[in-house]
């Protein structure tokens, strides 16, 4: 009985500062806020799933050092179960994060350190963990060799595979045919179709795309906008569900991702899930902070409670 969420990705410790604007070139400002957390697209998307209900096991690779106890301590409290290598000549990552104290929009530079390395033997050691589980999930902040291996073995196992294509870094074609959902952002999006998603007849065209590439089905996250969810037979847009003021967008896909993820692991159909990885967004873009701000099972029931979905 495959059981849960594994994910593969990277941990980095978020350096997140509040400012009124991006400093240009030679150009010093005063900023109004800092914080040091934990962050990783991959881990963010574990910490989420996690408290959104599901058994989730993180396979990545972290330094011994102050930032990897970061991370150790982070899964223990999220309920995460850590499939990591502990590396003596490699640095746990870092990120620089500036969030805009204003709209709470935001600008990322992201240094994997020892997640950087991870390869198809780290990802042939964790055979076992991502063949286990009923859901299987990874982005390509790690190697994009990395990425498609545990995809091919997850698809090759009957395990759903989610591939969030972020950051927008190229990718192998082959990895299209492995992927149950693939969830880019609309700037991913963009990217990779080669046009604008201004409306959400461009989201549908952008989706007709991903199907064409043999993707089972499309999730376009459209920020306020919601998520675009398309397959073969049917294109829904689920509307963004709002708990309160945003104020940091930083970690909403990762929230999302996370949770849909852990709505599918426990039997949810794709457009429940996508509404309930919605209503996880919606509560994280509240609360400052990446994996921190990610929120618990009963928080996200208790917002999607009104509408009778949860």
């Amino acid at each position: 009985m495959k059981t849960g969420v594994s994910i593969l990705g990277i941990f980095v410790a978020d350096t997140a500062y509040l400012a009124k604007r991006m400093p240009n070139i030679g150009e010093t400002i005063t900023g109004s806020g800092f914080s040091v957390g934990p962050g990783g697209k991959g881990s963010n998307q574990a910490v989420a799933a996690a408290r959104a209900g599901a058994q989730v096991s993180f396979i990545s690779k972290i330094g011994r050092d102050t930032f990897g106890e970061m991370a150790l301590k982070t899964y223990a409290e999220a309920g995460v179960t850590p499939k990591l290598v502990q590396m003596d000549d490699m640095p746990t990552g870092a990120a620089f994060i500036y969030v805009n104290e204003t709209d709470g929009n935001n600008a990322i530079i992201v240094y994997p350190g020892a997640a950087g390395t991870i390869g198809i033997d780290d990802v042939e050691a964790a055979r076992e963990t991502i063949e286990g589980s009923a859901v299987f999930v990874t982005q390509l902040e790690q190697p994009a060799v990395a990425a498609q291996r545990a995809l091919e073995i997850a698809h090759a196992a009957g395990v759903v595979t989610v591939f969030n294509p972020a950051p927008a870094e190229p990718f192998p074609d082959t990895i299209y045919p492995l992927c149950d959902y693939v969830v880019p952002n609309e700037t991913e999006a963009a990217a990779i179709v080669g046009f604008p998603l201004t409306t959400l007849a461009d989201a549908k065209r952008a989706g007709d795309f991903f199907l064409a590439k043999g993707v089972k089905a499309a999730l376009i996250t459209l920020g306020e906008r919601g998520v675009l969810y398309h397959d073969a037979g049917q294109s829904v847009h689920v509307p963004a569900v709002s708990s309160g003021t945003v104020i940091d967008t930083t970690g909403a896909g990762d929230a999302f991702v996370g949770g849909f993820s852990a709505a599918l692991s426990r039997g949810f159909d794709p457009v429940e899930a996508v509404r309930f990885g919605c209503a996880t967004a919606g509560i994280a873009v509240t609360r400052r902070g990446t994996a921190p701000a990610m929120p618990w099972l009963d928080e996200i029931d208790a917002l999607l409670q009104p509408t009778g979905a949860a």
